[in-house]
């Protein structure tokens, strides 16, 4: 199974599930699907709605 990840569309910043976003409080392990929907980008501050999943 490989690992869903997702780059923003405005400035490029990859959400690695493996990572998470420590300094937003999302531990590795998080889904992209499971971010909260009021979660943004940690560079940009982008909604969820401007990133794209990557191709493996």
């Amino acid at each position: 199974m490989s690992v869903e990840r997702y780059r923003c569309t405005v400035c490029s910043y990859v959400y690695d599930p493996a990572v998470g976003d420590i300094e937003n409080n999302v531990v590795p392990g998080t889904e992209f699907k499971d971010l909260d929907s009021e979660w943004v980008c940690p560079l940009c501050n982008a909604s969820k709605d401007h990133f794209e999943k990557m191709e493996s």
